[in-house]
């Protein structure tokens, strides 16, 4: 502490500015009890300030010649100093999330996350890696990587309701991410009337989100922004074509709705692809909706993805030491042969569906045939599926269309499937006409 009477020009004094010393100009008094001092900061910048003898406590003055004196608190400046140093750490350390984690993260979930989504500003991206690749890791993160680089603040994840608290309890546990679930209870107590306000780290269920407009008009408020969005089993939120018709689904809007209030939009879904384009391409335009504006058209339409998207399959994944993450998958048909009653009830069931489905063309001109129609699948197991995909030239399909009683008619499809199916399906039946819509008959 000094007095009034110590400040003379030139002298440094201290707390006269919170932030750094000043050096005095001049020096006027009004009375013996207070005075008009006149500085100059470290800038440069001249000003004025009236000091009284109560201001004599938190003023001190420092050497001349000598702006620091190191007679300050060293723990609070430990404290400054190491918050200023993680704040910048992810500058020294490319994979801060990762070793601030408690994750031991695959090669493939590294890359995804520093090569493939990180530098991409703003990010707009479907990961649409095999089921088991880990795409929650991955999120994590991204997630907690943005934290670390101030770049996300407001998370909104919107999830298959069943996942909600799998999401919840992975995040905490494993990135010591506080991620709230959207309730109803929740809605019914903010403070403020919309609880998306108060709450920066969200997890949503889908359909709380899609069939409720009162949560989406709260979304939609002008405050209410996020820096990353995040949909787990996007493929969820489809649209589906149907001739010249497209139908939009409450899910489908959502994702429109959702793409518009973020910054970063990340889709992740293991099957982004129905083995329809027209309906990929209306899913795409979530993510980019210049790029796939109007309807698609075969052999008009043709968008590269690879910027919007990454893709990989099982057989692909692989430990640090360079071997397969996940066992060879060996498909192949094991034959049989059917008992004389098995073929009997195998000869009874193709006759009904033949009669049966004559009949329902028999009524193509009358007005019920509408409503009474016969539809006709054909189911294919799942290790069929995979032969075909993992061996394409060894795998013809061979369809038989009985014309008549007498003759018949066949046809040979090659690549007839599109994609794997979904995780945990058996079989898979596919229309008779639509296959048959891309057969061939032998010369």
């Amino acid at each position: 502490m000094i007095r009034l009477e110590d400040l003379q020009p030139n002298a440094a004094v201290r707390g006269v500015l919170p932030d750094c010393l000043v050096t005095v100009v001049s020096v006027q008094w009004f009375g013996s009890e207070a005075l008009e001092l006149t500085y100059k900061t470290p800038t440069g910048k001249v000003a004025n300030e009236l000091l009284y003898r109560h201001d004599e406590p938190r003023l001190d003055l420092m050497e001349h010649g000598r702006p620091w004196s190191f007679d300050g608190d060293g723990s609070l400046f430990r404290l400054v100093s190491e918050a200023h140093r993680i704040r910048l750490a992810h500058l020294f350390d490319p994979v801060l999330a990762v070793h601030t984690s408690i994750v031991d993260p695959l090669p493939h979930q590294i890359t995804a996350v520093y090569e493939a989504m990180l530098p991409r500003q703003p990010l707009r991206f479907l990961l649409a890696d095999d089921p088991g690749a880990g795409k929650t890791i991955m999120a994590g993160l991204l997630i907690k990587e943005l934290i670390a680089r101030g770049d996300l603040q407001r998370c909104l994840i919107v999830c298959p309701g069943s996942l909600a608290e799998q999401w919840q309890d992975e995040l905490y546990r494993r990135f010591h991410l506080p991620f709230e679930i959207l309730t109803n209870d929740k809605l019914e107590s903010t403070r403020t009337g919309n609880w998306f306000l108060e709450t920066n780290l969200v997890i949503a269920r889908l359909d709380k989100l899609s069939r409720n407009e009162d949560v989406q008009q709260k979304l939609q408020t002008p405050d209410c922004r996020w820096d990353l969005v995040v949909c787990d089993e996007a493929h969820k939120m489809s649209a589906t074509v149907f001739g010249t018709e497209t139908k939009y689904t409450k899910r489908y809007r959502l994702g429109q709705l959702l793409s518009t209030l973020t910054r970063h939009f990340l889709l992740m879904t293991a099957t982004p692809h129905n083995g329809k384009e027209a309906d990929f391409q209306l899913f795409m335009a979530l993510l980019d909706g210049d790029r796939f504006e109007g309807r698609f058209r075969d052999g008009v339409h043709v968008a590269d993805v690879s910027d919007l998207m990454r893709r990989m399959v099982k057989e692909n994944l692989l430990k640090f030491d360079g071997t397969p993450l996940f066992p060879e998958r060996i498909a192949y048909t094991v034959p049989y042969k059917l008992s004389e009653a098995e073929a009997q009830l195998y000869k009874a069931v193709t006759d009904y569906v033949r009669e049966e489905f004559n009949r329902a063309e028999a009524l193509e001109n009358d007005k019920r045939a509408g409503t009474v129609g016969f539809a006709l699948t054909i189911t294919v197991t799942r290790n069929e599926i995979l032969y075909s995909l993992n061996k394409p030239a060894d795998f013809i399909l061979a369809i038989v269309d009985f014309l008549d009683s007498d003759s018949h008619r066949v046809h040979y499809i090659r690549e007839p499937f599109q994609r794997e199916p979904d995780f945990g399906v058996t079989s898979v039946n596919y229309d008779f006409r639509e296959l048959l819509d891309r057969a061939t008959v032998p010369s």
